[in-house]
C-alpha cells in the first residue's frame, strides 16, 4: 500500500482529498497534517517527519493566501509558501517522494488578451503571487519528481472563500458591488481534489508545471449573479471596476489559463464552473 502525506489538511483542499480518502483506502493510507502537527518552515521538523513517514507522495495544499495581508507579511508569505516548500521538497527528494504542489494564477500579471500557457512568462505583481512563484522555482530546483498544479479562484463548502462570503452576503444585503473587470476561472477545490488523485493513480508520471482549473473564464461580477442565481437569492448586485474597489494588493486583470497540458498528459478533463458552482451551492444550501 502507498502513502500519501497531505499538508495543510484543514485548508479548502485539504479538506476536499479528505471527503475522497476513504474511495481510495484500499490501495493508499493517507496521513493529514495541519500546521499544528507539522511546521513546514521548520526544515527540522519536516526532515524528521518523512524520515519516519517515508510517503510515496505528498501533496502540498497549505499555503499563506491572504492576498491583501501579504504586502505587510511578505516574510510571512515567503516561510510558507517559499522556504516551506523548498524544506518539503528536499525531504521528498531524500525519501524518494513524489511531490505534487499547488500554485496559482497569481504568478502571472494578467497583462494578455491570451490564455497563459504552462511555459509563459511569469511576472507576478504582488507578493503573494511572488512568494508562489519562488515556491515553484524551488521545488523543481531541489526535487525532479514535483508536479506543480497551478489553479485559480479556488472555493468549496469548507473554510473561507468567495462563494461562501458572497451567501453570506446575499442574507445581509439588499445590494452589493462586485468588481467586473477582473477576469480568470473558478475552480472547485472538490473537482482539484479529484484530479490531483488522478495523477498518483496515473502509470507514469510527467513532471512539471500544469494548469488546473473549471472553464471557461468568466469575471467576479459574472460569477456572484451565478451563485445569486444558483441560491435563489433577490440581492441587487451593481457591477463596479477595480478603480471603484481598491485593494492593497493588485490583482491580475486577465489570468485565464490554458487547460490542454494537464487534459492531453494526465487524459484529465475540467468540469464547466456553473456545474461545478451550482454543485456546491446546492451543498451549502442544504
Amino acid at each position: 500500500m502507498k502513502k500519501i502525506i497531505v499538508i495543510g489538511s484543514n485548508g479548502q483542499l485539504g479538506n476536499c482529498i479528505r471527503k475522497i480518502a476513504p474511495d481510495f483506502e484500499l490501495d493508499y493510507e493517507f496521513v493529514f497534517t495541519d500546521s499544528q502537527t507539522l511546521d513546514i518552515t521548520d526544515e527540522t521538523q519536516v526532515s524528521t517527519f518523512f524520515n519516519n513517514e517515508k510517503p510515496d507522495f505528498c501533496i502540498n495544499a497549505s499555503a499563506y493566501t491572504a492576498v491583501d495581508l501579504a504586502e505587510k507579511e511578505s516574510e510571512k508569505a515567503f516561510a510558507v509558501n517559499a522556504d516551506g516548500v523548498a524544506h518539503l521538497a528536499q525531504a521528498c527528494l531524500d525519501n524518494k517522494t513524489i511531490l505534487i504542489h499547488i500554485s496559482t494564477d497569481y504568478v502571472f500579471d494578467g497583462e494578455t488578451n491570451l490564455d497563459y500557457s504552462e511555459d509563459d512568462f511569469t511576472n507576478p505583481i504582488g507578493v503573494y503571487g511572488e512568494s508562489k512563484l519562488k515556491g515553484e522555482e524551488l521545488a523543481l530546483e531541489i526535487n525532479p519528481k514535483t508536479i506543480i498544479l497551478r489553479t485559480s479562484w479556488l472555493y468549496s463548502e469548507f473554510n473561507k472563500n468567495f462563494v461562501k462570503t458572497m451567501l453570506n452576503l446575499f442574507s445581509q444585503k439588499d445590494e452589493l458591488g462586485i468588481v467586473a473587470d477582473q477576469y480568470g476561472q473558478p475552480t472547485n477545490a472538490n473537482d482539484l481534489a479529484e484530479a490531483i488523485m488522478k495523477i498518483i493513480e496515473a502509470p507514469t508520471k510527467t513532471f512539471g508545471v500544469y494548469h488546473f482549473s473549471n472553464y471557461p473564464e468568466t469575471n467576479w461580477f459574472e460569477f456572484a449573479k451565478k451563485i445569486a442565481e444558483f441560491s435563489k437569492s433577490s440581492v441587487k448586485l451593481n457591477a463596479l471596476t477595480t478603480e471603484q474597489y481598491p485593494t492593497p494588493a493588485k490583482r491580475p486583470k486577465r489570468s485565464t489559463m490554458c487547460l490542454d497540458k494537464i487534459e492531453e498528459t494526465y487524459k484529465i478533463e475540467s468540469k464547466h464552473w456553473e456545474n461545478s458552482l451550482e454543485e456546491c451551492v446546492e451543498i451549502l444550501s442544504q
